[in-house]
């Protein structure tokens, strides 16, 4: 029996028991075959017809007369000389039982905490910001020193994940920032000096820069929001139908200016949402499709219920869709569908982690995918509206 396979208190319960009847055993034993030896050595020092009368009555059998008047004449002091030798063989054979179940319950203790030392090597490790700490193939210990080495392992590789991210988000802050305050600094400070003229165009062009910098700040929040748990705050019986009418109809000059045709398919999908956020999710699709599949010159909305009973809101468009090496990241901050990370498109980079926050908001996800003849596809899924 292993000890991975068993609770720290069955372990605990199974050792007590153990040495219980362990010691049980180690005195009764003890007692009468401690008895049986000091009788018998006692024997000896005694005379050959009185030792013979003893054993004769120990086996049942009438010794003569005088040799068991001779016995009782003894038996006093005999008893009390073997009652001494047998407590004090007793009292030996006592401690070394507590001996070898002490023994035996060290042996059983280090077993247990072993494992825990590693693991308190490897809280250490995480302490000083190292998540290296190799508990994958963790083994030894009980079941729960088991699920902890476990719960350290995956606690070092999500911290690991946080710390790239975080590391890779300030730096994108640090680039995103960068452009537009070099932009507003060099202008402002020609304004300053003469050396600019202080025209209508130069200021609209500053106020754009400070547009986008207001746009970051606050999708920067709506991501702070949803790690906080803050970004849903009030749902309502919705159709996935109606509202994505809405912002196919509010989008219709973005639609237009990008050339884009579009296309409805839309069948029931009732849910329970926060309408104004799922707007928000939609335009947001709509807008990297104009962005980066402008060239399709084609977009699809589709709303309805899947075989799971799901509602979702589906975008299809014929751009040139989603890279393989590129689609398990493109939910990321910051990710942008160019190579370059230019601005020439517009946008921080954040939408599809802001659509993504919204979807998982709701208990939701949103999907991305290639179209079989051409085009990417995406699509927030959310659970149904409750009977």
């Amino acid at each position: 029996m292993r000890l991975r396979r068993l609770s720290l208190s069955t372990v605990t319960a199974i050792t007590i028991a153990a040495m219980l009847v362990l010691s049980m055993i180690i005195a009764y034993t003890t007692f009468f075959s401690i008895m049986k030896q000091l009788t018998e050595i006692e024997l000896r020092t005694l005379p050959a017809d009185v030792a013979q009368a003893y054993r004769d009555i120990q086996d049942g059998v009438m010794p003569s007369v005088e040799s068991f008047r001779k016995l009782m004449l003894i038996v006093p002091e005999f008893e009390k000389t073997v009652d001494a030798q047998m407590n004090v063989a007793f009292i030996g054979h006592i401690l070394l039982a507590a001996f070898i179940c002490g023994a035996i319950g060290y042996w059983l203790a280090r077993r247990i905490a072993r494992p825990l030392e590693k693991l308190v090597v490897a809280a250490e490790t995480l302490r000083e910001g190292d998540f290296a700490v190799g508990l994958g193939n963790f083994r030894g210990g009980t079941s729960e020193v088991q699920r902890l080495g476990k719960t350290i392992d995956a606690l070092a590789t999500d911290l690991d994940h946080m710390e790239k991210r975080l590391r890779f988000n300030t730096m994108a802050v640090a680039h995103e920032l960068r452009t537009p305050l070099t932009i507003l600094q060099g202008n402002l400070q020609g304004m300053i000096d003469g050396v600019f003229p202080i025209r209508q165009q130069g200021l609209e062009d500053l106020l754009m820069q400070v547009q986008g910098l207001s746009r970051l700040v606050e999708d920067l929040r709506m991501l702070s929001l949803a790690a906080g748990h803050k970004l849903i705050t009030q749902r309502s019986a919705t159709d996935l139908a109606a509202e994505a009418r809405t912002v196919i109809a509010a989008a219709r000059p973005m639609l237009e200016e990008a050339g884009m045709r579009v296309e409805t398919g839309f069948g029931a999908a009732p849910a329970n949402v926060d309408p104004e956020r799922l707007r928000q999710a939609m335009l947001a699709l709509v807008h990297n499709a104009c962005r980066y599949a402008a060239a399709g010159g084609e977009l699809r909305c589709e709303t309805g219920l899947d075989r799971d009973g799901n509602a979702f809101v589906r975008f299809l468009d014929r751009g040139p869709g989603l890279l393989e090496e590129v689609r398990s990241i493109s939910f990321d901050v910051f990710w942008r569908g160019e190579t370059s990370r230019s601005r020439a498109t517009g946008g921080t980079g954040l939408g599809l982690s802001i659509v993504e926050a919204i979807a998982k908001a709701h208990g939701g996800r949103l999907e991305a995918g290639n179209r079989q003849d051409g085009g990417a596809t995406m699509a927030i899924v959310v659970p149904p509206q409750p009977q």
